[in-house]
Formats: C-alpha cells, sequence, structure tokens
C-alpha cells in the first residue's frame, strides 16, 4: 500500500475526543505493527514506512514479529463470552433441587414470532453472525438484550418455552427451601437483572474515563467572581463585523490580565516537587466535537497576537478541528484554559482541571442584573460569572482572587484590548 501524503494512519484518543495523525511522507507501508483497534504506548512504533519498493522488505524486518504478540493480545477478547457459561455452570449443582431454576430469569421467544430487540443486540447479532429469530429474549415481553445474543455465540443453548411452566414448580420450592436451597438460590441472585444493558465504551469514552480520574485527583482550590460586561459588550458589538469573534476577545482579556500573574498558567511537576513556570500563554478553550467529545483549540501567544489575528487564528483552529486535522500541537500545548457554556443559558459552573495545567476558567452567560450602584440607587448591569478551577499545590486562594481582581479590571474597560 503506497502512502500519499496527509493520509491518515491512525486516530489518537485525546481527553474527550478522538484525533486523526496523519503520516506527511510518501512511501509504501512495509509491517504494521500495532493492528487496527489495538493499543500502544506513546512514542511506541505503531507501522514501518519504507520510501522505495526496494526498502520494503527491510521495513518488514524491522517488525521484528510485533505483530503477533499485538495478534495475540487480541485473542483473549473472544474468550470473554466464556463467563455466560460459567453462570450457566453455577446452577448445575442445584439440578437435585428445582427450585434454583425458577429464580433465573430464561430467555423467552414471543408468543407472536417478531423478533424485538435492543439496538445494541442488533448490532452485536451483525458483527457475531447471530440470527435473531432463532433467539428467545430474557428481556421485558421477550426482548432480545445483549446478553442474549452473547450466550448464543458462547454456545449457550437457545432459549425456548418452557420457562412458562416453572410457575408450576414453584410450589414445591417452599417445601424444599427450609434449609440447603437458600443456599443455593444465592448464586442465582447475583446474576445481573433488571432492563438495561451493558454498552462497552468506545476508545473515546475509555480515553475520557482515564484522564478524569487522573485529573480528580489533583488537590484543587475553586473561587467564583462576577464581572459586569456592558463595556465589553459594547466592544464586542463594535468588533464583531470586523470579524472578531467573542472567544478571541474574551480569550485575549484573559491573556492580557495573565501577564501579571505568571503562576496562573504555571503547572506543577509530574512528580508533584515542583512548579514549571511556562514561557508563553497559550489559551486553550474547549470546542464539542459534532460526533460527541470536546477538544481544546490552542491560541498560542493570545497576550503578543491582535484581536483580528487572533479571530482568524480561532475560526481556522475550530474547522480544522471538527475536521479532525489539528497538529498535536495546536491541542497539547495550552497553559490556561477556558470552558464557555454561556452560549447555553448556564449562568455558572465547575470545570474539571485538565492534568498538566494549573488553571481553568468556567465562563457563564452575561446576563442584566439588578445592582446598587456607586451613588446609592438602583440600577441594572450586565453580569457573567467566572469559575476558577485551580492546583492548590502551586496556586492559593489568594493568586486566584487577584488574577480575577485583573481581569475584572480588564473586561470592565476594554479599550486596550484592540491595541
Amino acid at each position: 500500500l503506497c502512502l500519499c501524503l496527509s493520509v491518515c494512519l491512525s486516530v489518537v484518543f485525546l481527553l474527550q475526543a478522538d484525533m486523526d495523525v496523519e503520516t506527511f511522507y510518501d512511501g509504501y507501508i512495509g509491517s504494521i505493527v500495532v493492528p487496527d483497534g489495538a493499543t500502544a504506548a506513546v512514542g511506541e512504533p505503531i507501522a514501518y514506512i519504507a520510501e522505495t519498493e526496494a526498502e520494503l522488505e527491510e521495513a518488514k524486518s524491522k517488525s521484528g514479529g510485533g505483530g503477533a504478540p499485538a495478534a495475540a493480545a487480541a485473542e483473549p477478547e473472544p474468550e470473554a463470552p466464556a463467563a455466560p457459561p460459567a453462570e450457566a455452570a453455577a446452577p448445575a449443582p442445584a439440578a437435585p433441587a428445582p427450585a434454583p431454576a425458577a429464580p433465573a430469569p430464561a430467555p423467552v421467544k414471543r408468543a407472536d414470532g417478531r423478533v424485538i430487540a435492543t439496538p445494541y443486540a442488533k448490532k452485536l447479532a451483525k458483527e457475531l453472525g447471530v440470527d435473531l429469530s432463532t433467539l428467545g429474549g430474557s428481556g421485558p415481553n421477550g426482548r432480545i438484550t445483549a446478553s442474549d445474543v452473547e450466550l448464543a455465540k458462547s454456545g449457550g443453548a437457545p432459549p425456548a418455552a418452557p420457562p412458562a411452566s416453572t410457575p408450576a414448580a414453584t410450589p414445591a420450592a417452599p417445601a424444599a427451601a427450609s434449609s440447603p436451597p437458600a443456599k443455593k438460590a444465592a448464586p442465582a441472585a447475583a446474576a445481573p437483572s433488571g432492563d438495561g444493558e451493558v454498552v462497552p465504551f468506545t476508545g473515546m469514552q475509555a480515553a475520557v474515563s482515564s484522564n478524569m480520574i487522573a485529573s480528580l485527583e489533583i488537590p484543587v482550590s475553586r473561587v467564583a467572581y462576577t464581572i459586569t460586561t456592558d463595556a465589553f459588550d459594547a466592544l464586542y458589538k463594535k468588533l464583531k463585523p470586523k470579524g472578531v469573534t467573542m472567544t478571541a476577545l474574551l480569550s485575549k482579556a484573559v491573556a492580557v490580565a495573565l501577564t501579571k500573574h505568571p503562576i496562573m498558567y504555571a503547572a506543577c511537576t509530574p512528580a508533584g516537587d515542583g512548579i514549571i513556570y511556562n514561557e508563553n500563554i497559550n489559551i486553550a478553550v474547549a470546542v464539542a466535537m459534532p460526533d460527541g467529545g470536546l477538544i481544546t483549540p490552542v491560541l498560542q501567544n493570545a497576550d503578543k497576537t491582535d484581536i483580528y489575528q487572533l479571530s482568524r487564528n480561532w475560526g481556522d483552529l475550530v474547522t480544522r478541528a471538527r475536521g479532525k486535522q489539528l497538529a498535536p500541537d495546536e491541542y497539547s500545548t495550552g497553559t490556561f484554559t477556558i470552558s464557555n457554556l454561556g452560549m447555553y443559558g448556564v449562568d455558572k459552573f465547575d470545570a474539571i482541571l485538565p492534568s498538566g495545567t494549573g488553571t481553568i476558567m468556567a465562563v457563564g452567560g452575561s446576563k442584566p442584573t439588578v445592582v446598587a450602584t456607586a451613588d446609592g440607587k438602583i440600577g441594572v448591569e450586565k453580569q457573567m460569572t467566572i469559575n476558577l478551577t485551580t492546583d492548590h499545590r502551586i496556586i492559593y486562594g489568594a493568586d486566584a482572587a487577584e488574577f480575577c481582581q485583573t481581569l475584572k479590571a480588564v473586561i470592565e474597560n476594554p479599550d486596550d484590548l484592540t491595541m
């Protein structure tokens, strides 16, 4: 297979999104070390590319059989269905006692012959090559669930209608339930019950779960602050026809404030024994992906870039982010993160701190608020609430509060943002 420029070589699952990783070299795939669907450590080779056909054999030899172990590692997955037979084996010792058979929910075919299955069961049946018309369902009204499909694929006996006769056996159960059968009934109760089904995580969801747990291990501090936005909104209204976006304007304001508070865009060392003072103010802004998840495109050197160029950069980043075409340094180099839900009507919220950074700022919507003016009268101002979540190992409450004061001054007197 010949690779052309900018061909997607793999997909990397990020904090809350997946991103295509392209190869920017021409050549031929000599060998694939990590098969499709498998995982690889950062920096580990996933394939070898030969620049010419003459180098194909050398590229193949470099794999060193790396693909074989990966393929072998994928083998245990089909063995997972072996778990259902284990459950079937548990009731086997209880065969002499008819009581245990009654509590276990048995799949039953519908009397009208219709095949009703959950969406995931249909998808799983198609993947495993199982004919749903031959199965009974353990769900409500004979609905076929994913576990029914897995049981059929693993060689479990197809469910039949006999469960309807089980009520006749139930009267005998109380008589035998004096002592031994009670112990036998316990394993049956351990079987999953209810109408729901378990759907495995996608690769992206698994990455999100792992990264969120890692983030929650960081001791954090939270500070909320209210800022008046009348002047800021007026400036945006004036600049919008010139192509300036609210995201770029807000990022610029944050970047200007950060220049006076280096600790706010610093980070704790991986070992937790020092502070990394970043040289650049790179504002990462959370963007929802069309297929779910989030990505955080980065406005690099936001403090040194004028508002018009910053807006153009942001438009380009968002377009390529949703097309999964961002380069790694365009989504992984943020030193301060903004998450804005104000456009959804959210007043205020707390955001989870991304690992490897010191601060994330959650921005709520700006709305008219009745306030007491400086001269003691009642007035109306547009206000928004920001919530800072910081790594409390390096950023203390006073640091966050002082930054909020500076940001408030910048937003309430925003004329300098256009310079």
